[in-house]
């Protein structure tokens, strides 16, 4: 009868322990349960080189969201991207959307700067004002192949 009161104990501890581990990785891997918290907004952009799914989205440095998409309009031949912005957060359809990198050559994220419009933008809307990255690499490869020699 001890045997079995034992094994009942170590089966329910590993089986919280699985339920513990799940949260984590739900919680952890930022997985919304519910979506309605979050609204999503697009934007096109000419180049979104490194930028990937996932990354934050920023206004006034604080983190207001992340990139849920990252795909070519063939339309258009440039880059759409997807971010969903926190519902408490309200963006008018004249700010602008930067793709930024933090650091010198950290991660690419979504810098917003707000605009000053009374429209807001809502659930599918576009975000017509964007900015793609400085492209570092293409600098430098100007600045040592020039043909001015100093």
């Amino acid at each position: 009868m001890k045997k079995k009161n034992i094994e009942l104990y170590v089966g329910l501890f590993v089986l919280v322990g699985f339920f513990c581990i799940g949260y984590l990785v739900l919680v952890i891997g930022q997985f919304s349960i519910f979506p309605g918290d979050q609204y999503a907004v697009h934007g096109y952009f000419s180049s979104a080189s490194g930028l990937k799914a996932g990354a934050r989205v920023e206004m006034a440095g604080v983190e207001i969201g992340n990139v849920s998409e990252i795909s070519i309009d063939t339309e258009r031949l440039v880059a759409k991207v997807v971010f969903k912005i926190n519902n408490t957060i309200e963006i008018s359809e004249d700010s602008i959307a930067s793709v930024k990198t933090s650091g010198i050559i950290g991660e690419k994220y979504i810098a917003i700067l707000p605009g000053g419009g009374d429209i807001m933008l809502e659930d599918g809307d576009e975000v017509y004002n964007t900015e793609a990255s400085l492209d570092i690499e293409s600098l430098i490869r100007k600045f040592i192949f020039s043909d001015e020699n100093p």
